[in-house]
């Protein structure tokens, strides 16, 4: 076995508190969120349970960190009610509106500029271009 693996082994949690396996080692009836989501499960409320672990050279720390949860313990994912649909649509049409010109595009406004690419930046405009902003 290789040092990445020995370093990522600790099954009881003594070093990091929780069990932790190497990445793709993980004993069976855990799973990750994307995996609980992929089960039409969710955490439920419980601990983090276990984490894989697998060196990474572009983190800080070095080490790249996947949470597991118990699968028996996974409780299943709530439906979407109409209610739930009606106000994810009124938050996207939120995030397509420009704050400044109340136009709606077909895209979300960038968050860095919290408004659309025209009234960020109104002086690059082409001059033969009259009316750029459509609703």
């Amino acid at each position: 076995m290789g040092t990445a693996y020995t370093k990522c082994y600790d099954p009881t949690g003594v070093r990091f508190g929780v069990p932790t396996f190497p990445w793709r080692f993980a004993p069976d009836g855990y799973a990750t969120r994307r995996q609980l989501r992929e089960q039409g499960l969710r955490p439920g409320g419980q601990p983090v349970a276990a984490q894989v672990m697998r060196r990474h050279r572009g983190r800080k720390a070095g080490v790249q960190v996947a949470y597991l949860y118990r699968e028996d313990l996974a409780k299943p994912v709530r439906p979407m009610t109409s209610r739930k649909w009606g106000a994810l649509a009124l938050a996207m049409l939120a995030r397509r509106t420009c704050p400044v010109c109340q136009v709606t595009y077909s895209y979300c406004m960038p968050t860095s500029l919290g408004m659309c690419l025209l009234c960020a930046y109104p002086a690059t405009q082409p001059a033969n271009c009259t009316s750029p902003r459509r609703g």
